[in-house]
């Protein structure tokens, strides 16, 4: 079975060495990602969040355009954040303030642009091509970590749906669950592509 290709390969946006710079929708965060046209239509983010666990299997990737880029860097983006939150030994896990307040931080944190050393992808990656680009990316970047653990954090730690007198759901939503979901951290070993960019 082949992996999952972004669905907005063929689309014209403005690029960043070769990585494409995709607009966000309903953005929680600041930063300087373009607004999408259709706010209704799924954006890279939620396309990277229900690929994650199906492309993480995969060693192999083809990338088929600029936007393959963006989805790779946020596949790899989210296994950090899943290694980031997965319980120490004798601790247990975080809920869901606290792993909120994790998951901002690696966020904003420090990382390698395409080009840099400590870049892991370099051979499939164009480096920017001037000091400007660079600083675009680094906040394109930094505002899709940013907005890509804000929506994580939401599938990670789901809302219970409030139950009526009757046991049927009112519509309502409870308090936010206190464990992370188990089908999401048993994905935290995983290494898509065998690469991390912590590492």
């Amino acid at each position: 079975m082949p992996a999952y290709h972004s669905a907005f390969n063929d689309e014209p946006v403005q690029q960043a060495g070769n990585t494409a710079m995709l607009p966000f929708n309903h953005t929680k965060a600041r930063g300087n990602a373009p607004q999408a046209a259709d706010p209704s239509q799924p954006d890279i983010i939620e396309e990277a969040l229900d690929l994650f666990r199906a492309n993480c299997l995969f060693r192999n990737f083809e990338i088929k355009g600029p936007a393959d880029r963006t989805l790779i860097y946020l596949i790899l983006f989210i296994s950090d954040c899943l290694t980031k939150i997965a319980p120490a030994p004798g601790r247990p896990s975080p809920g869901h303030v606290e792993a909120q307040k994790r998951l901002q931080t690696l966020s904003v944190d420090s990382f390698a642009l395409p080009g840099d050393a400590g870049f892991p992808l370099n051979s499939m990656y164009h480096a920017p091509a001037s000091r400007h680009e660079a600083d675009q990316l680094r906040s394109y970047l930094t505002h899709a970590r940013t907005e890509t653990a804000l929506r994580l954090v939401d599938r990670l730690y789901p809302q219970e749906q409030l139950l009526g007198a009757d046991g049927q759901p009112t519509g309502q939503l409870g308090a936010r669950a206190a464990q992370p979901s188990k089908w999401w951290m048993s994905f935290q070993k995983r290494r898509f592509m065998g690469c991390s960019l912590s590492a």
